[in-house]
């Protein structure tokens, strides 16, 4: 029999290249839950070159809400749920706190007591949380972040998804729910929102505008992140769903340290174009934007996943298509 899988979140930006990745590398069927939202758009599922729509069924729910009855029988049984779906940004939750706490935790909460009722019924075999590296807060120079280290959550974001975290961890073991966490660096690819640093700094660079590039307080180091493309992560996810262990953890992690001045670098060279920049003490003004996140990959690469593309080629790709599809740069 097919097995079954519930995304959350489907129409966002990591959740529909999951999509697309299951739809390439499994015979999966596909449940993927959508509401219209500042970020969500059908767009990055309708426009994939391998969009299959036999295999993917759109159920329209809000998951801050609880899924009522008519909803879960729309659903039907599933064997896995990817609760991909949330607020991201930093700034946003800096502006709107409560709107993260309402999807991130509230909104969590509902879909663990869904997975609950599914696992009375019998037929739920893995719950994944999709978390981020900035629940451990930011990480001294030298230091990478293992799945072991504490919470130390410095913005509302990141104090939701970690809360979020406890509560799969408390369901997952009150309830014999079989759960299980990944935390994940930066992410780039097609079809992100223009808000985010790629399609940014693509868009100032080409407008030949000045690129706005956090750094420390000396205003002479920028910021640094492990960005990794959302196919390798979706990559990572799948190979965790097949292997991980119930209540686990795991770091999904790009191959190399990436300083954002670097990348904005990288962009301005790829367009052909030069890069105007300025180096801006954020954090002083504004706490809760952290210079650095580093998670350790070790654990992942341990159990033997490589990442099936390097960091520049991924990049690469990402700017061209961006740039024979002009629309996901306008704000």
């Amino acid at each position: 029999m097919t097995e079954r899988i519930l995304i959350t979140g489907a129409a966002g930006f990591f959740a529909s290249h999951f999509v697309e990745h299951l739809l390439a590398n499994t015979d999966w069927e596909i449940v993927g839950m959508v509401r219209t939202s500042k970020v969500g758009w059908l767009r990055r599922l309708f426009d994939q070159e391998g969009y299959d729509p036999e295999r993917v069924k759109l159920v329209h729910h809000d998951f801050r809400w609880a899924i009522p009855g008519y909803v879960k029988a729309d659903i039907g049984p599933v064997d896995y749920i990817a609760h991909v779906g949330g607020e991201t940004h930093v700034d946003w939750s800096i502006e709107n706190p409560l709107e993260f706490v309402q999807s991130n935790v509230l909104g969590t909460a509902n879909m663990l007591e869904y997975a609950r009722l599914l696992k009375k019924d019998g037929c739920l075999r893995k719950f994944n949380y999709f978390s981020t590296d900035e629940v451990y807060g930011p990480a001294p120079d030298g230091v990478l972040h293992t799945e072991t280290f504490p919470y130390n959550a410095t913005n509302p974001y990141a104090a939701t998804k970690a809360g979020a975290e406890q509560l799969v961890n408390a369901f997952g073991n009150c309830y014999d729910i079989p759960v299980f966490t990944t935390s994940t660096m930066n992410l780039i690819g097609e079809k992100q929102h223009s808000s985010k640093f790629v399609p940014s700094t693509m868009r100032k660079v080409i407008n030949g505008e000045t690129v706005i590039i956090h750094s420390d307080a000396t205003k002479t180091r920028s910021g640094s992140r492990f960005y990794i493309h959302c196919r390798n992560a979706a990559a990572a996810l799948l190979f965790l769903f097949e292997r991980a262990e119930q209540r686990g953890r795991y770091n999904i992690v790009g191959e190399k340290e990436v300083t954002n001045l670097e990348l904005a670098q990288f962009i301005a060279d790829e367009i052909g174009l030069p890069l105007k920049y300025e180096m801006v003490d954020w954090h002083s003004s504004r706490p809760g934007h952290d210079s650095r996140y580093a998670l350790s990959g070790e654990k992942l690469a341990a159990m033997g996943f490589v990442l099936p593309s390097s960091f520049e080629n991924s990049l690469r790709k990402t700017i061209q298509w961006t740039l024979r599809n002009p629309s996901w740069l306008i704000p």
